[in-house]
This record gives C-alpha cells, structure tokens and sequence, in this order.
C-alpha cells in the first residue's frame, strides 16, 4: 500500500513538474480530488476556494481542481496525502473514522439537524481535538470541516414508509462501519461501491438502491434509473478537505493561515449553495420522471437509534450533545 502511494505522489509530482512551473510553484501546488461533478454546489465552493487562495497569496499558493474522482478514489487520494504528495480530497467522516475512530460519529444517523448544527460540532474544541489526532497519528491535516452535502436519503425503485420496506434491498452505501450499520438497521443490505459506480449498477440491476443527498442524485443522474428519492435525511453530509500534514507545513505560517482561512469560507459558500439548490434539483429530477416522496421518519429514526452503541459510540454521541446544547 505504502509502495502505491509513494508511486502515485511520485505520479502528481510528475504532473506539476511537466507544467514547466519553477520549483517554488511546485511546492506550494495542491491538487484537489472530489468525486462530485462540476455542477455540484460544493465544486463551485471549491472554485472559490482555489480563487481566493490565488489572490491573498499572489499566486504563490496553486490550486488545481479534479473532479469525477479524476485522481482516484478518496482512500487512494489519502493515501498519497499521508505520504506527503501535494493532494487534498473532500472527503466523508466515515473514511476517516479509519485513522481516527471518533471523526465516525459524525456519519451516525440523526445526528444533528441542519448544516449550522453540523458546523456547530465541527468547530468545536471536541472535534479540534480529533483533527489534532489524525494530524499526528496518519499524517492527514483537516483544512476545513464544514463542507455541507446535504441529508441523505433514500434513492429505490419502490415507494417507502417504513423499514420493513427494504428488506431484502441491495443498497449502495460508503464502506465505513457506521454507514453500513446504519443502512443495515433501517432495513436494506448494505453494498458498498464507488460512487462513479452505482448509475451503471442500478441500470444494470446489481443494486436495487442507493442513499445519497439531493444534489449528488441530481449532479450523477440517478432519476434515469430510479424512481423514488424518499426524504428519510437518516445521515446528515458533513465532508472534509484533507490535505497532506507534510505539505501543510511545508507552507511558511502566513501562507498556512490564508490556506485555512479560506477553506472554512469557501465551505461555508458551498454550502449556503447547496442548500439553496435543493429545491432547484427536486424540481428538475420530478420534471425527469422521479417520484420525490415526503414521509414520516420517525419509524426509521427508533430502527437506527441503536447504531451508536452497537458501534461504541454511546458516550461519545453524549458529548456531542452536549456540544449542541452549548453545555
């Protein structure tokens, strides 16, 4: 694994250096990996992002944007980020909850409610303090956590109200334990796969179903082969841009403190973007054909309420709360 990662940041460096940039340039270039498209909310946040770190470092600082996960998959971009290759990827708790088992919470179901709750916890002294960890223990550095994708919920081709509903579906889902166990309490049988994979998956009939947030339907055009998008909002999408420790501090200080700063408010523009095209999507996908169904969560939050324990995470979701309720 070490030897693929050295290959693959060996790989990025090839590709700046062939740029015919001066050696300076080089070092303070970073690519950003996303598996969203360029239509995605959060990919025009990134834009911002790579904009505004241009202009507060006279161009010292370069950020280069790949969409559709053109560098790979985000465990792979990780991968080479822990091995110092200049890379960053946006990127879910869940993946991360392998370095750091506590980030893991933030996939649980019904966590919180909203982005400014998500928000709430990510900058909190807690969470500092599991950035501090994954910083010194695999190498990663958290740029900004407030990237907010949205709720996620159900994409089937019948309608559903209840659990029971989803016995015996085969549904996509990210490979964290949390993700899986979540998908498994509310009633289908967790599959996971890459995100690029499952429009083909559903039209070929190797998935039944896949759970994912409004824009990230929309943006891989899953309402070509599903019928229903059931607002279950069962995990809230709260994502990362995570960088190489090494290249961060490779950065001299006042360059590390524009990277930062901007980072959090590009997340915070991206996701005031996401929000304000939920309705837009919702709209387009029932305009295609898909049924977008209102229901009643309450059945599918008392089915998942046990997660957090199941996964050790009881204690933790009581810190948590107390995070949210400002105790």
């Amino acid at each position: 694994m070490l030897r693929k990662a050295l290959a693959a940041a060996a790989l990025v460096g090839c590709m700046v250096a062939g740029s015919g940039q001066s050696v300076l340039a080089q070092e303070y270039q970073l690519n950003v990996n996303t598996a969203l498209t360029q239509e995605d909310p959060i990919y025009k946040g990134l834009e911002a992002f790579r904009d505004k770190v241009k202009a507060r470092t006279e161009g010292k600082v370069e950020i280069r944007l790949f969409p559709s996960s053109q560098l790979g998959k985000d465990e792979d971009v990780l991968e080479q980020a822990r091995a110092g290759a200049n890379v960053a990827v946006l990127v879910d708790p869940g993946r991360l909850a392998v370095f750091v088992n506590d980030i893991g919470v933030l996939g649980g179901p019904y966590l919180a409610d909203g982005f400014d709750q998500y928000r709430k916890i990510t900058t909190s002294d807690l969470f500092t303090g599991w950035a501090d960890d994954l910083n010194k223990t695999a190498g990663l550095k958290i740029l900004s956590f407030n990237w907010w994708q949205g709720a996620r919920h159900l994409v089937t081709q019948n309608a559903v109200t209840k659990p029971a509903d989803l016995a015996g579906v085969r549904m996509r889902t990210p490979g964290a334990p949390v993700w899986i166990e979540t998908i498994k309490a509310m009633g289908a049988t967790p599959t996971p796969m890459g995100w690029t994979e499952v429009y083909p998956a559903l039209q070929q009939n190797a998935i039944d179903a896949a759970e994912a947030q409004d824009t990230a339907v929309y943006g891989a055009k899953l309402y070509e082969v599903a019928k229903h998008l059931t607002k279950t909002g069962h995990i809230g999408l709260l994502t990362g841009l995570v960088t190489s420790g090494q290249w961060y501090d490779s950065l001299p200080a006042d360059l590390q403190k524009i990277v930062s700063e901007e980072a959090l408010a590009a997340g915070d523009v991206a996701s005031k973007g996401t929000e304000d095209a939920i309705s837009r999507v919702d709209a387009e996908m029932e305009k295609a054909g898909m049924s977008i169904d209102e229901i009643d969560v309450a059945p599918f939050k008392q089915a998942t309420a046990g997660v957090y324990d199941k996964l050790g995470y009881g204690d933790l979701k009581k810190k948590v709360d107390a995070v949210l309720s400002g105790n």
